[in-house]
């Protein structure tokens, strides 16, 4: 059985308003994330994406409240990330109405913590971030933390591997060079990570226009997120569902809103 494409909006989340850039910086305000939580619910997402790109003790508080809220008008799987540091912080986002959580930073400082939350919550409620760009590595990839402010010189797809063997169950895989662009989802670090991984693939970073979405898919990508192209209604997630159901990918069939 072929398993539909998800198509997943992203709200980047900073002093409880949604914000976005290009290549994660210039960050401009984009609206209310209960508001376009609800919108793009209404309007046939598969399941949306949080990332407290902030994630002081401030905003922590900020993104429980506005997962709760959430989560009382919006019933699609909701994924949430940024400052999740141990198995506590987990607890407190899926009682609040979290579906799946989404580390990085925290990973790449203690891999340990893979497994930690697996283990307590299952695989399947484990995202990892994996926020990379071109470098000298040997991949030519390098997997950067902090929201893409600090590198690391781990090589991206070396990292891919071992959290997969720690327990991940899905690789949201974002673009640093491509983010915000809309010139294109970075095919060749697609490529490269779905060589080396098994688990569910979510592409980042980058979307354009609307047969980007079927070239990443193309290249092994199993779910596309995008914030600005939906943001700023440059397409509508029916534009992308009736595209990739013309061209034979299958994904979600939603009613007209």
């Amino acid at each position: 059985m072929t398993l539909s494409v998800r198509i997943i909006p992203c709200l980047d989340v900073t002093d409880g308003r949604v914000v976005k850039g290009v290549n994660f910086t210039n960050l401009v305000d984009a609206g209310d994330p209960v508001e376009m939580a609800s919108v793009y619910g209404i309007e046939g997402a598969d399941e949306l994406t949080f990332l407290d790109i902030s994630a002081s003790v401030v905003g922590r508080e900020t993104t429980l409240d506005v997962v709760r809220r959430t989560a009382e008008q919006v019933f699609i799987p909701l994924t949430v990330g940024g400052g999740i540091r141990s198995v506590q912080d987990v607890d407190r986002l899926l009682r609040a109405g979290a579906d799946k959580i989404s580390i990085n930073t925290s990973a790449i400082a203690r891999p340990e913590l893979i497994a930690e939350i697996a283990d307590r919550f299952g695989a399947q409620v484990l995202v990892l971030s994996v926020d990379a760009r071109r470098a000298r590595t040997e991949s030519g990839f390098e997997v950067t933390t902090h929201g893409g402010r600090e590198g690391t010189d781990i090589d991206a797809l070396a990292w891919v591997e071992k959290a997969c063997a720690l327990g991940v169950g899905e690789i949201l895989l974002n673009s640093m060079d491509a983010d915000g662009t809309r010139a294109g989802y970075d095919i060749g670090m697609i490529t490269a990570v779905r060589a080396v991984s098994k688990v569910p693939l979510i592409a980042s970073g980058g979307a354009g226009t609307l047969s980007d979405f079927a070239a990443a898919l193309d290249a092994g990508a199993d779910a596309l997120l995008a914030a600005s192209v939906f943001h700023f209604g440059i397409h509508r997630i029916s534009d992308v569902k009736n595209y990739l159901t013309s061209h034979n990918y299958p994904v979600r069939v939603t009613s007209p809103k």
